[in-house]
């Protein structure tokens, strides 16, 4: 009787064994649009590092770019950066692997910061399957062939619109939601909101103005009991309009400078307005909204607003406030939401600055670890008003400074696995990290650094 030969594995054997086994899925997603994937700063992308030495995780290339406060966006290995040379805006397509140039589209800017900061683009490309749409610091609302940087139609929406100028230029990301291209316009006196069919850039609705705030009651105000409006009041804020299942039924939230409206995402149909801004003028609202069920956070770090969490009623034509504090004050960058805690960088300013973890049902401050590091480093090593972002169990962050941190996400206790302060980033590193393809692409004024995160390639 023969025994039986031993069975030796294929390739495709053994793909099909990845494949069939779940604890050996490895998972690589795109990053097409601000925050992410999914919206809210969080990738689903595994086996990434858990340290890097003192010298830092391996550089897979870098680039001398154009200014700008834009984050990358990337789709099908392509990455699209929006920045500014000289009088130009620049919409550029890299190779995401090698950073090799292979196409530019640019038209004439001339945006001026009114407060000395650079003059470059704030809002991520967004990349559809054919299509790459950008947002200018002027308003000029972009449509290109993705693959080839065809321009198929622009929308100068300064001209088509009464829009009063924005303090730091148009900073709002679009977002394609229900067959609609919707971008935070700020128009006066009903068109801070305006949704554009993403084919040909015509107008499909127009939503949000004097005819939503005007008598509304200010909460938290102090002064006018009630909102007076002024038909040259500015509207755009720098937050990106957010669509959430709550009650089933759709809402796209959009977090103004007046505060949140929650609109109807077909019609532009207001559900609900919530007043939430500074008594201030020079303020502005930054914070992506953080939405959980049916509770809403909101959150800015001018003059003592701190932050406020809604509980959106059953019918989804009112919020109710579960908790107000100033625990949390963010200034420009977006928690992240993980396992019913909040980690963000809280605070106005680099130098008041806290990274903090808060229980999002309550608002209790877990712990604040700058608090504890100053205890026990002179000077204290901070991150300022950093940005961060989750995938597999970790929080990859960007200081304002340059410093790249590593952490675990733990309620109890701050959990820092690696630092490394990046030679060729200074201060201001505004733009948030992205994750794509177990690679972590970082932004600076002047620099753009693609680093390997695979957990086996340092």
């Amino acid at each position: 009787m023969k025994r039986n030969s031993p069975v030796k594995s294929s390739p495709l054997m053994t793909i099909l064994c990845a494949l069939c086994c779940p604890a050996m899925v490895v998972v690589a997603e795109d990053w097409p649009r601000f925050l992410g994937p999914t919206a809210n700063g969080k990738s689903g992308e595994t086996e990434l590092i858990e340290k890097w030495p003192n010298s830092g995780p391996n550089r897979a290339w870098i680039q001398t770019i154009g200014t700008g406060y834009s984050a990358p966006s990337i789709r099908d290995s392509k990455l699209v950066l929006h920045h500014r040379k000289g009088d130009q805006e620049i919409v550029e397509t890299l190779d995401a692997t090698t950073g090799d140039s292979l196409w530019q589209h640019s038209y004439e800017s001339n945006f001026v910061d009114p407060f000395g900061y650079n003059n470059g683009p704030r809002c991520s490309p967004l990349l559809s399957e054919n299509r790459c749409y950008t947002f200018g610091a002027e308003g000029k609302l972009l449509c290109l062939d993705r693959k080839t940087g065809k321009q198929l139609w622009l929308r100068d929406t300064a001209t088509d619109f009464n829009i009063p100028e924005a303090f730091f230029g148009v900073g709002s990301t679009p977002i394609i939601t229900h067959n609609l291209l919707v971008v935070m316009v700020g128009g006066q006196p009903n068109s801070g909101m305006v949704a554009f069919d993403p084919k040909t850039g015509e107008t499909v609705w127009e939503s949000v103005g004097r005819n939503n705030w005007q008598g509304l009651p200010k909460i938290g105000w102090r002064g006018e009991p009630t909102v007076v409006w002024k038909d040259y009041a500015m509207q755009a804020s720098y937050a990106t309009p957010l669509v959430a299942e709550i009650h089933g039924k759709s809402h796209l939230l959009c977090f103004m400078r007046q505060g949140l409206v929650s609109l109807d995402p077909k019609s532009g149909k207001v559900n609900f307005s919530f007043w939430f801004r500074s008594i201030v003028n020079e303020s502005v609202n930054a914070m992506n909204p953080i939405v959980q069920d049916d509770l809403i956070l909101l959150s800015a770090a001018y003059y003592g607003i701190g932050s406020v969490l809604l509980q959106v009623q059953p019918n989804g034509k009112s919020v109710k406030e579960v908790w107000r504090d100033r625990v949390l004050e963010i200034h420009w960058t977006t928690p992240i939401l993980h396992e019913g805690h909040l980690y963000a960088f809280s605070g106005r300013n680099e130098a008041d600055a806290r990274f903090r973890c808060v229980e999002f049902a309550t608002g209790k401050l877990m712990w604040d670890r700058d608090e504890q590091w100053r205890k026990s480093f002179r000077p204290p090593s901070v991150y300022g008003r950093g940005s961060g972002i989750f995938a597999d169990g970790k929080l990859f962050a960007l200081g304002e400074g340059g410093l790249l941190g590593l952490f675990r996400l733990n309620p109890k206790e701050p959990i820092e696995l690696a630092r490394f302060q990046i030679p060729e980033f200074k201060y201001p590193c505004w733009a948030a990290p992205i994750i794509s393809n177990k690679k972590l692409y970082l932004r600076s004024e002047d620099r753009l650094i693609c680093y390997d995160i695979a957990r086996f390639s340092q």
